[in-house]
Formats: C-alpha cells, sequence, structure tokens
C-alpha cells in the first residue's frame, strides 16, 4: 500500500468512526428499532430539539413493548395532553451522562423535577418499579439505558 492509499484509507476510517459517534440520543433511539412508541412521544411532545442538544443527557428508554404494557387507552391519553406527555418524558432523563458503572443507588433527580429511585437487586439495576433490561447505549450528546417498563412522575 502506497503513502497516498494509506492516508484516504486512513482520512475513511475517521471519518467513519467520527460519523459513528455523531448520532445523539433521539437518533441512536431511533436507529435501534425498539423505541418507535418513545420517538413518536418526543415529537408529540417537542422534545426532540431538547434531546438533539448539547446535553450531556442519562435517557432512561422504555421499549415500545414497554409502552404496550400500560393500561388500555393511557398512552392514547398522554398523547393527547402535551404537558402531561413532557412531564413524562422528561421524568425518564437525567442531567449528565451517568455510565452503568457509575450507577449508585438512591434518589436522582431528573430533568422534570422529580426524583427517581435506582436500586440494586438479584445483580440488576431497577428505576422505580423499571428493570434496566440494557445498559451504556453511547450517543454523541449522552446515553441511553434500556428500561422494561414507563415509569410515571407522581
Amino acid at each position: 500500500m502506497n503513502s497516498i492509499t494509506r492516508m484516504f484509507a486512513g482520512a475513511a476510517l475517521a471519518l467513519a468512526s467520527s460519523a459513528a459517534l455523531a448520532a445523539d440520543l433521539v437518533e441512536t433511539a431511533a436507529s435501534a428499532g425498539q423505541f418507535k412508541t418513545l420517538v413518536a412521544a418526543l415529537q408529540k411532545a417537542d422534545l426532540v430539539d431538547t434531546l438533539k442538544g448539547k446535553g450531556p443527557y442519562t435517557v432512561f428508554a422504555p421499549t415500545d413493548a414497554a409502552f404496550a404494557k400500560l393500561p388500555q387507552g393511557a398512552l392514547e391519553d398522554l398523547l393527547k395532553d402535551q404537558e402531561k406527555l413532557a412531564a413524562v418524558l422528561t421524568y425518564h432523563v437525567v442531567p449528565g451522562e451517568v455510565m452503568s458503572a457509575d450507577v449508585k443507588p438512591g434518589k436522582v433527580k431528573t430533568v422534570q423535577g422529580q426524583p427517581l429511585t435506582v436500586a440494586m437487586n438479584n445483580g440488576g439495576v431497577t428505576v422505580n418499579d423499571a428493570r434496566v433490561i440494557k445498559t451504556d447505549i453511547t450517543a454523541s450528546n449522552g446515553v441511553i439505558h434500556v428500561i422494561d417498563s414507563v415509569v410515571m412522575p407522581d
């Protein structure tokens, strides 16, 4: 391989790795395929720009299956009330980037204002009553931890 080919290969690698890191929280969630309801709710609540912003944020992201576990009609009611929807969604967001290795049991203040309770049970982590099922999905402006239920503020 000559030096020009190496230079182009190196530039292509650098470009590819920076592009991979460029996805923000919303783009990362959208590309995962299991957060269609969450992404649609973020759009409805007008929170997309916030979660595309500088951050960093930690998002406890409910899957589509988690939203499906809500009582019948609850999601539809939330989607009709932008203020309440925004409160529920921002309750899933913590300021700063908290990787799983840094999680400690206790209360954690959310962007919404009320705290979440983080606990470690039987080798797993829970956030309120939701179980964390996947951790440390990194984005350019924070991290996503996947949860199996939607958590509701008081």
